[in-house]
């Protein structure tokens, strides 16, 4: 009977994971061979505002690369990706020290998972008293995972002093978090801990480096246009040429 109950609850959390609509507050979407993005929602001064992260499927077990957004699916997440894929999280990286990326590193590192930052990161959340990794990593590393390589990058001050994107060689996939807006943005959303204008040459290291991307995945909004590191580099332009024109 115990059995019968386990398998129950499997398929109804497969049927979940696999039946979402644009209501749903876990939406996966499958990107290309081992890659997915997911999205969640929070709440933010009276909006709700969607969040663009990954994971990765591999031999050795599934990397998270950021956290919900929403609390509520910190738990939901492993439960799909279990029943999804019948493999459990072994890794969650942290982009930057803000919420919708850094707010469940408490939460998995209590699940047994592997957390990481880099050391700007992990500097922020301890001034700020807040859930800190487990790991901390150089700001360049490139890690192995199973059958996947991949290369974690600091490319300097953006959104935020301490954002980092990930790089994907073979597949040519770049996470790029809240360092990469959408080309739905208007602008360039919170600047509470930006700086723009060296926003603007670490964009400039980021498109020298990783060059030729198949996929852009950007903090919030749209994902599937390639266009989304252009676009924030003009819109960083923008604001730059907008600030200047108010000091003359």
């Amino acid at each position: 009977m115990r059995k019968l109950i386990s398998i129950i609850l499997f398929f109804a959390i497969l049927s979940n994971s696999f039946a979402q609509t644009k209501n749903s507050p876990l939406q996966i979407s499958h990107l290309t061979g081992d890659f997915y993005v997911y999205k969640t929602f929070h709440d933010y001064k009276g909006t709700l505002i969607s969040a663009n992260a990954m994971y990765l499927v591999t031999d050795k077990g599934v990397v998270l690369f950021d956290a919900p957004w929403d609390v509520t699916q910190f738990q939901p997440l492993l439960d799909t990706i279990k029943a999804r894929h019948n493999k459990e999280v072994v890794m969650c990286f942290a982009t930057h020290s803000h919420e919708d990326r850094a707010g469940g590193l408490e939460f998995y590192s209590k699940k047994g998972i592997k957390t990481y930052t880099i050391k700007l990161t992990d500097q922020i959340l301890e001034k700020n008293k807040e859930p800190r990794a487990e790991f901390v990593i150089p700001n360049d590393t490139t890690f192995t995972v199973g059958q996947h390589t991949f290369e974690v990058y600091y490319p300097g001050k953006g959104h935020a002093s301490d954002n980092i994107v990930v790089w994907f060689g073979k597949e040519k996939v770049l996470c790029g978090a809240c360092f990469i807006k959408s080309v739905e943005a208007q602008d360039l959303g919170y600047l509470g801990d930006s700086d723009v204008k060296e926003w603007k040459k670490s964009i400039g290291k980021v498109k020298a480096k990783f060059k030729n991307p198949k996929y852009i995945i950007p903090g919030h909004e749209d994902w599937t246009n390639t266009e989304s590191l252009n676009h924030t580099l003009k819109l960083v332009d923008e604001y730059l040429a907008q600030k200047s024109s108010r000091k003359k």
